[in-house]
């Protein structure tokens, strides 16, 4: 009994994952590894058995029997206890790992147990912030207002008078967690040794769990990261985040501020606040991106209790022990992934992939590419705003398992906030759509974001080969100009960026031509004006006047002409444009040195039709 006291205490004291130190700590002391052992394996054993017998008599294949097996196994991860529960959440967004049938039912493991008694909850707070609760708390109410597995939160009153949440977590926690993980582990250790079929690496895919898990269950940590979230979206007065009152917080007791508001989820308490639920989800998958695409920094478990709906209209984020971060490389991968997406070029989208760390380098890329045109074909043809994500992501989990893929851990949890967010938005609107809604967030980062490998990007989505897309660039732009908060005017500098940049060069030369064409017919037009007003014996005779000048003889129709015209009504369509938005921006266009060579151009090319048509009329033969 000593010795595995002495266990408890040695995993108490353990502050990150480290394997080698829990490995250390169980393997010399077998008594409560093999207790352990028999309330997990036999369990466990006797659900693959079953599985087994399953498979060897063909029932899997009956309706509805390899779901009733998921959902089976899915609930013993629940009965076996807090660091299973962790596991199959990670495995839910594994699709190179876990079969199709499998990852639906873990995608809906929700992290909620009972209780624990609440007077071991109060001698943890005292224990932590060594002293008693009378001191710290004006009031601290006993029964905790919710559980889930690491820990449940009480209601109180600071001696301030703030109206704050205590999170406190369970006793005997880090052990429980610490002696799970080693079985897990090298359970996984004997899996990726004996079962070739299974590619990822499960040892790794349980030492990231096992980092995750120690960061969850450091309050200190958590606490860190609701400071910093808070501080990013300081800007943003629709998003509250908790103040964390450090004096009251420790490793296993988190002080925050208490919010007073109601679940997403509840539509009927939402729209007794006079809030649309449809602005809040709104709100919330503007702000998701935002974590995603330009903080790099986001919430990784953004489920209807840690998401609330405030009497002021402001969107709560709350519980901030998962997050994950996204380099920038990885959010330009992403963005370029869409474009390729976007324009069905699955040859791109595959090496993307490759890029993203999906793939090895070394993977043969020519049977993937037909597989991503499957999954995504259909779906793009209906249009990115009508694109159902979650079926999507299913058909892609397919693919996932059935080539070599290896799923980022970063990127797992991107895709497992997007679909609980898109759960969350589909309560609220049963036609809502995360890819229509994100996509506006997308475009604008397109049109906005000076980083080279989106303006190569951008590149790419306005131009059809080597033909300018006007089309694309208006839906573009209009996609871009749905969000609230574009700023237009760096809208506009972007787009005379990317004029006089290289990538520009072809649309220059289309505006060059453009405007030789229109210049030359507008001077000829006036020269006939001019010689048809003279006396006739000093009128010249000027022949070959097309159809298609007498049409644009306006002089008003000067700037009518592609793509000009095309470029005007690109901007009129912006919401809050004004002539003195471009107006303000023409010395920097004479001061270009693209606009002189341009303006040499065109010079040059009047100057030749000129002569051209000169010679013609001498000869006699028509202009």
């Amino acid at each position: 009994m000593d010795e595995e006291l002495g266990d408890f205490i040695e995993a108490a004291g353990l502050n990150e994952y480290d394997p080698a130190a829990i490995t250390k700590i169980y393997s010399g002391h077998p008594q409560r590894l093999l207790r352990r052992l028999w309330q997990t394996l036999v369990p466990i054993g006797l659900f693959l058995i079953g599985l087994a017998l399953d498979k060897l008599f063909g029932l899997l294949n009956q309706p509805g029997r390899a779901h009733s097996r998921a959902r089976e196994f899915t609930e013993l991860l629940v009965d076996l206890g807090p660091a299973f529960i962790k596991a199959g959440q990670a495995l839910s967004s594994r699709p190179d790992i876990v079969p199709p049938v499998l990852l639906e039912e873990l995608s809906q493991l929700q992290d909620q147990l009972p209780g624990f008694d609440s007077d071991l909850a109060m001698a943890c707070i005292e224990e932590d912030l060594e002293a008693p609760i009378e001191e710290i708390y004006e009031q601290l109410e006993k029964e905790p207002i919710s559980a889930a597995s690491l820990g449940q939160v009480h209601k109180g009153v600071l001696k301030g008078g703030q109206k704050v949440a205590v999170k406190v977590q369970r006793p005997g926690l880090r052990e429980q967690i610490t002696l799970d993980l080693y079985i897990v582990r090298n359970i996984a250790g004997w899996l990726k040794s004996n079962v070739r079929l299974i590619r990822s690496d499960l040892v790794a895919l349980i030492d990231e769990l096992g980092r995750r898990v120690f960061e969850e269950m450091d309050y200190i940590n958590e606490a860190s990261n609701a400071e910093q979230f808070r501080i990013l979206h300081t800007h943003n007065k629709r998003i509250a985040v908790p103040q964390i009152y450090r004096e009251a917080t420790s490793r296993r007791v988190l002080t925050m501020e208490w919010f007073d508001g109601v679940k997403l989820t509840n539509l009927d308490s939402v729209k007794r606040l006079g809030i649309d639920p449809n602005e809040m989800v709104e709100i919330g998958v503007n702000c998701s991106l935002q974590q995603l695409l330009e903080h790099g920094f986001f919430h990784a478990d953004p489920h209807p209790g840690n998401l609330l709906a405030l009497p002021d209209g402001r969107l709560c984020y709350l519980d901030f022990g998962m997050m994950s971060e996204v380099s920038r490389e990885s959010r330009t991968g992403l963005i370029q992934a869409v474009v390729h997406l976007v324009n069905r070029n699955f040859s791109k989208l595959s090496r993307d992939f490759v890029q993203l760390g999906f793939l090895a380098e070394d993977v043969n890329l020519e049977p993937i590419i037909p597989a991503f045109e499957n999954v995504f074909g259909q779906a793009i043809e209906m249009g990115v705003s009508r694109m159902d994500f979650k079926s999507v992501t299913d058909d892609l989990s397919g693919v996932m398992y059935k080539f070599p893929f290896k799923v980022p851990p970063y990127y797992a949890l991107i895709i497992r906030s997007l679909i609980t967010l898109e759960g969350i938005a589909l309560s609220v609107d049963p036609d809502f759509k995360i890819l229509g809604a994100a996509y506006p967030y997308f475009a604008q980062r397109l049109m906005e974001d000076k980083d080279p490998q989106l303006r190569q990007s951008l590149k790419e989505m306005l131009f059809d080969g080597d033909i300018f897309s006007w089309s694309r660039l208006e839906n573009l732009v209009a996609s871009a100009a749905s969000q609230a908060h574009l700023d237009l005017e760096s809208l506009l500098d972007q787009v005379l960026d990317f004029l006089f940049s290289i990538n520009g060069g072809i649309l220059r030369e289309q505006l060059v031509e453009a405007v030789i064409k229109r210049l030359d017919a507008f001077s000829w037009q006036t020269l006939q004006k001019i010689s048809s007003n003279l006396p006739k014996p000093l009128q010249y005779p000027l022949k070959g006047i097309t159809s298609k000048t007498k049409e644009n003889s306006d002089d008003a129709e000067l700037l009518d002409l592609e793509p000009i015209r095309q470029l005007i009504r690109v901007m009129q369509n912006l919401p809050g444009f004004k002539a003195e938005l471009v107006i303000s921006r023409l010395p920097r266009l004479i001061r270009e040195p693209d606009t002189h060579k341009m303006g040499l151009k065109v010079a040059q090319g009047l100057a030749e039709r000129g002569v051209v048509r000169l010679v013609k009329l001498t000869a006699g033969v028509s202009a």
